[in-house]
């Protein structure tokens, strides 16, 4: 009985397993970019660079539809060119940034569900805001899997700069100039891997499976490290048991994997070790002296 719930789905059928191997790839890339997001307060800003990719992917959804390889590139280019005009307008100008890139997402996600809604139907628009994982086939696993080995490969080779740059960025602009093609390089794979997840949850829960878990690893270490690791592990958790729920009931997959991912953030509010608030009002006892 608990096999054929837990495991028999995914051994049974092709698209369940495809989907788990997606959920994990995802973990793997996303999970440490939500981590330095969260660091680096830029958790919103992941949010609204997610919205921002919605006019590319539709634009390339209205030249070749569902068309893999066409979202993809259109995602990443309208990615990268709302990071930029908002940068430049910020630079330019006396607006603050974050109120920059907060008109050019609202502008680009009205745009994005407009071209959706005048070329396809409701259904196209649906997959495009929530995504299908249980749709991936092999093509688009191999490219989020290919997605995800890049980010990790570049996140190694700018890991000790971007570590140094989220807690003393002034120490790091007087002893190197690595800081700003760090934190360049950085914006870049939060393109990369908010497009990952759109092929998987769509454009407007693809950044839950990167902020959630970074927020579950935050209640429960002060290392680096073991928040990433926790982060990682949280997000293949919440994804395998969104699965298994969307599987077992008519809840959509993408918005079941985001919703386990909440409610372990609830679990990790209350019962957290580090500044949880069960923790907060028994706190275990101090050594004394």
């Amino acid at each position: 009985m608990i096999y054929d719930a837990l495991i028999g789905p995914f051994t049974e059928f092709e698209f369940m397993g495809r989907a788990l191997a997606a959920i994990i790839a995802l973990s793997l890339a996303g999970a440490p970019i939500g981590v330095f997001l969260m660091l680096r307060r830029m958790s919103l800003v992941g949010d609204a660079m997610a919205h921002a990719i919605l006019p590319g992917a539709a634009v390339g959804f209205l030249l070749s539809g569902l068309n893999l390889f066409a979202m993809t590139a259109g995602g990443l280019i309208a990615g990268f060119a709302v990071a930029i005009l908002a940068g430049v307008v910020a630079r330019s100008t006396g607006l603050k940034e974050d109120a920059s890139l907060a008109t050019f997402y609202l502008a680009s996600l009205a745009l994005g569900v407009t071209i959706v809604s005048i070329k396809g139907t409701n259904i196209d628009l649906l997959h495009v805001l929530f995504g299908n994982i249980l749709a991936m086939d092999d093509q688009t696993l191999l490219v989020v899997a290919f997605n995800a080995t890049v980010t990790l490969l570049v996140l190694a080779v700018i890991y000790r700069p971007l570590v140094i740059e989220s807690v003393d960025p002034l120490f790091l602009r007087t002893v190197s100039r690595a800081g700003g093609p760090a934190h360049l390089a950085f914006l870049a794979l939060v393109v990369v891997n908010l497009v990952n997840g759109f092929q998987a949850l769509g454009t407007l829960l693809a950044v839950g499976l990167m902020i959630l878990p970074a927020g579950i690893a935050r209640f429960w270490s002060r290392d680096l490290t073991a928040m990433i690791c926790i982060a990682v592990v949280a997000a293949a958790v919440a994804g395998y048991a969104g699965l298994v729920l969307s599987f077992q009931t008519r809840v959509p997959s993408g918005p079941a994997i985001i919703l386990v991912a909440a409610a372990l953030y609830v679990v990790s509010v209350l019962f957290g070790s580090v500044g949880g608030l069960v923790r907060q009002v028994f706190p275990g006892r101090h050594l004394e002296a």
